[in-house]
């Protein structure tokens, strides 16, 4: 048994962990016009400050999460820990676009080595009838950082200067590495001994990235080429995973364990169908009710402090009820507020968007840590850090393909045509049938959420 000390120190690196990654990349997207300013970058090298860091993370989570269960999580903790405070140094020093581009990479590298040991470490430590309730509180401050991001960046921005936001993500890797020095007892290795499969992560990583870009370039010729790619590659790197003794994306655990496979593909659902309603809504309130900026931050906080409340509370629900029954609830919810969302036009109320702000996320809260709850119990500890980059890679790849959605359907809609109020009109048909795409992503969600099967005998 783990004592109490450990198990505080794991929780208090896996919450930092879990705040850092939305924290920083919500603040730094409200800091981007001020970075495109000072280094008179256009819009494609604004974009790709925010890009490399999400692409860097989601090619090396599933890898370094092998890593970790093969050589020890805490190693692989201190290491990652230690990359992401360099590049937040190298973030802060930047004097051009390029160099802070390759900054936000290592730090998407980093952010991917001690994340997904971190909640594989608080899995390991905390025993079963309390996993739901350590994992609920890891999440919520996933949702606080998401909130804190906007408000704190955009004051930040404004007072210090966008470089003090990635002075905070290097305090915080800081004080992380003193707890791991200090409170952290013990290594964790699951699959010590086994082979790391280094062909297997190569093709992993370029299949996902040629997948990813081209989904998002759809509306171009290079990006059906890349998207093609990325199709007949992750063929390919599957049947070539299905061979291998110790393989780094253990395809046969999908194939072999069903709430695992469901779990894993309902929080793709989920992110697919809910990253971009921020964005969406953004602009909506900003281009189609006139609002500020901060007016606009302020509405839009109702739906991540309701997850950051209910979280925790989902989650030590899901160690008393099926952990399905729980996420299914959530995932039905937030299928509900994406209907409601489908109806906006330019009279819709602000209380409307509030109410079902508040709805989405009570469903957000209710599906997130039941559902990792799922992921990460349904498999042997062996696994744990394979599980828990699993479900944060399919989280990024579901954050990506909801933009791709997005942007797909604003190009349909409007073009390349500045949100002027004579495209208004086009843009809100543009959003009314994102959310209805949405909503029916997520309830088929619903039935892959509901049909993983019982955790529990």
């Amino acid at each position: 048994m783990t004592d109490k000390p450990t198990r505080r120190a794991a929780l208090l690196i896996a919450v930092i962990s879990s705040f850092l990654i939305p924290f920083v990349s919500s603040a730094v997207n409200i800091a981007l016009p001020t970075i495109g300013k000072e280094f008179g970058s256009n819009a494609l090298a604004l974009g790709w400050i925010s890009t490399s860091y999400l692409l860097a993370s989601a090619m090396f989570l599933v890898p370094f999460g092998r890593l970790s269960d093969i050589y020890g999580r805490k190693r692989l903790l201190k290491c990652g820990m230690f990359i992401y405070i360099i590049a937040s140094f190298f973030c802060i020093i930047s004097d051009s676009a390029s160099f802070l581009i390759a900054s936000r990479c290592l730090q998407g590298i980093g952010a991917a080595l001690f994340f997904a040991p971190s909640l594989a470490i608080l899995v390991t430590v905390f025993p079963e009838n309390k996993r739901g309730k350590a994992l609920g509180i890891a999440i919520a401050s996933v949702y606080l950082g998401l909130s804190a991001g906007p408000s704190i960046g955009g004051i930040m921005t404004q007072h210090l200067g966008w470089r003090s936001i990635f002075a905070v993500n290097f305090a915080l890797g800081a004080l992380v590495i003193i707890v791991i020095y200090t409170m952290l007892k013990g290594e964790w290795a699951g699959a010590k001994g086994e082979k790391f499969d280094l062909t297997g992560s190569v093709i992993y990583s370029l299949v996902l990235v040629a997948t990813i870009y081209g989904f998002s370039h759809l509306s171009e010729s290079l990006g059906h080429w890349f998207f093609g790619a990325g199709v007949v590659g992750l063929i390919a790197f599957i049947a070539f995973e299905m061979r291998q003794e110790s393989p780094v994306l253990n395809v046969k655990l999908f194939a072999g364990n069903r709430v695992f496979a469901l779990s894993n593909v309902a929080a793709l659902v989920n992110y697919s169908a809910t990253a971009a309603v921020v964005f969406l809504l953004s602009l909506y309130l900003q281009a189609i009710k006139g609002l500020s900026p901060q007016d606009a931050g302020l509405i839009m906080l109702w739906q991540p402090i309701t997850q950051a409340i209910i979280s925790p509370f989902a989650g030590r629900l899901s160690d008393k009820v099926e952990p399905r029954i729980v996420a299914s609830v959530g995932m039905f919810l937030t299928a509900v507020g994406l209907v409601l969302l489908a109806f906006l036009g330019d009279a819709t109320s602000l209380t409307y968007v509030r109410a079902v702000l508040i709805l989405i996320g009570l469903g957000l809260a209710l599906f997130s840590s039941p559902n990792t709850n799922a992921v990460m119990s349904s498999v042997d500890k062996k696994h744990y850090g394979f599980a828990s980059a699993t479900v944060s890679t399919f989280r990024l790849i579901g954050m990506t393909l909801s933009m791709g959605i997005v942007m797909l359907l604003l190009s349909l809609y409007i073009g390349e045509a500045q949100l002027a109020p004579a495209h208004h009109a086009g843009f809100l048909d543009a959003l009314r049938m994102t959310f209805a795409i949405f909503a029916a992503l997520c309830a088929a969600g619903v039935l892959a959420s509901f049909a993983r099967g019982k955790l529990r005998a």
